[in-house]
Order: structure tokens, then C-alpha cells, then sequence
């Protein structure tokens, strides 16, 4: 098995839980996009960052038995919990590859889509991860894409300032590790640069009670990460302690409003 390469927070099991929750949350949107997109019965779909394979699971009964998909994951782990759901799922028609979608070859070719969501914001080089994945399509191939766009949309009111805090901590060490969160707002110029015509664009945004699912989305991340940071030495526990306080409060506040992190929806397709 090729060597274990985890996710920011792991691969162990609560995380492939809070993927699963996060699934859930973006669900109906997720098989709006790509029914717009045209995935339908019998075709071949690239699942770009599959993570534990919640979405290729999906993509998988979409196209049925007569297309496929190729889930590219770079985690050994995660490709592991997501060939055991295949096959509890009885789905035969998923093919999973450990690969890196930066550093290594992706193996695939001809598809008739590709599905990429939270992923180009976290790799050292997006137009790199673009371009081999333009090379994944048939020529008219389509691409379809969720990216932050402006993740300070992100807050809790009445304001938090812990939450706040948190938020901008985020965003810089984000960035210090070589990626950037609001990468949406440079994939106008560098789909054109890549190859590929722009069909739609559309910005996701939700303000939402602690009633509605969309609020255990961040909610969750929220209350993660600063345990992630506490363990990587980056803040001290009564930081942490402080944020998740925070999240708490705002949990028993009737009154508390949630703003999600802004997403862009790109629904693109190859041109030559």
C-alpha cells in the first residue's frame, strides 16, 4: 500500500464522520451541479479528492452500472474506508487510485466529467492540478467545482470575538502552509489558462439557525481544528478552550445567526 499521506485533521474515524456530516449538509446542492453538468447513466466521472468516497458513492449510483468512476484520493486510509463502502453498497463500478493530484501521474483519461470540491484551496499548485485534470477529460469534458470564494463571510452574530479571532487565525496559517482559502476568486483566469470555457458561475452563501443542518457544517470544523492546533503547538489550551466556549454559546443562544464561508460554483467544460 503506498505511504499514508493524511488529510490536516487526520483519517481516523471521526474525521471520516465529520466528511460524511459535511456530505450531508452540501448533498442536494452536490446532485444539483452535476445534474446541470449533464452527469447522467453510463458516464465517467473523475472524483478529484475523494476523501473517504461519501460523493463517489453518490456519483457512483448516478451512473450506474454501465459508467465509472475514478476516485483520485492521495490518503491510503481513506481509500481503504471508501473501497469497504463500495462494497457493502454493492457498487462495483468505482475505481479508486492513491495518487497526489500534485506530484503524481492521475491515470485517467477520456471521462466525461470530473467533480473537485475543497481542494484546489489546500494544493501548492492550482493551475498545476487544473491542467491534469483538463488531461482526465474527453475533449467537451465538463468540470465542476466548489471552492471557498471569500471565506471571512464566516461569522456567528451577535459577533464572537473569539470566533472572529479563531477565523482570522485560520485564514493566516492556511496560507503559512501553502495554500489559499479564497481561491475561487483566481479560477476565472486560470480555467481559460488551463483549457477549459467557463459555462456558470454562482455564489453559495447561507444564514442559518442552530435548527438547520447547514449550522453543524462550520459548526463541526469549529470545534476540530482548535484541537488540531493545540496538538501542532500553534496555541495554548484555554485558546482552544475559548473557541469552543464560543460555539457553545452561540449553540444556546436562540437568537444567534450563522453566515457560511462563501463558495463559488463553477460548472466548466474542455475546450481544444
Amino acid at each position: 500500500m503506498a505511504e499514508e499521506r493524511n488529510y490536516l485533521l487526520g483519517t481516523h474515524d471521526a474525521e471520516v464522520e465529520r466528511l460524511g456530516l459535511q456530505h450531508r449538509v452540501w448533498r442536494p446542492r452536490v446532485l444539483d451541479a452535476w445534474r446541470r453538468a449533464g452527469i447522467t447513466v453510463g458516464s465517467t466521472v473523475v472524483d478529484a479528492g475523494a476523501g473517504p468516497g461519501w460523493a463517489s458513492v453518490d456519483l457512483a449510483e448516478i451512473v450506474g452500472p454501465d459508467g465509472r468512476v475514478h476516485a483520485l484520493e492521495r490518503s491510503a486510509r481513506f481509500v481503504d474506508v471508501l473501497d469497504a463502502r463500495a462494497g457493502q453498497r454493492g457498487l462495483d463500478n468505482i475505481e479508486t487510485h492513491v495518487a497526489d493530484l500534485v506530484t503524481d501521474p492521475l491515470g485517467v483519461t477520456g471521462a466525461d466529467a470530473f467533480w473537485i470540491r475543497w481542494v484546489l484551496a489546500f494544493v501548492s499548485d492550482p493551475a498545476a492540478v487544473l491542467a491534469k485534470l483538463r488531461d482526465t477529460l474527453r475533449p467537451g469534458g465538463v468540470a465542476v467545482i466548489h471552492e471557498y470564494l471569500h471565506y471571512n463571510t464566516f461569522a456567528i452574530l451577535p459577533d464572537s470575538p473569539a470566533i472572529e479571532e479563531f477565523k482570522r487565525f485560520v485564514v493566516d496559517d492556511w496560507r503559512a502552509s501553502g495554500g489559499e482559502p479564497d481561491i475561487a476568486r483566481a479560477l476565472p483566469a486560470l480555467l481559460p489558462a488551463a483549457g477549459f470555457r467557463i459555462r456558470s458561475m454562482q455564489p453559495i452563501v447561507d444564514t442559518v439557525r442552530k435548527g438547520d443542518l447547514v449550522w453543524q457544517w462550520p459548526s463541526t470544523w469549529g470545534r476540530n481544528y482548535p484541537k488540531f492546533l493545540v496538538e501542532a503547538g500553534k496555541v495554548d489550551q484555554a485558546w482552544a478552550d475559548q473557541v469552543v466556549s464560543e460555539f457553545d454559546a452561540a449553540e444556546a443562544d436562540p437568537n444567534a445567526v450563522m453566515i457560511t464561508p462563501m463558495v463559488l460554483e463553477i460548472i466548466a467544460e474542455r475546450v481544444d
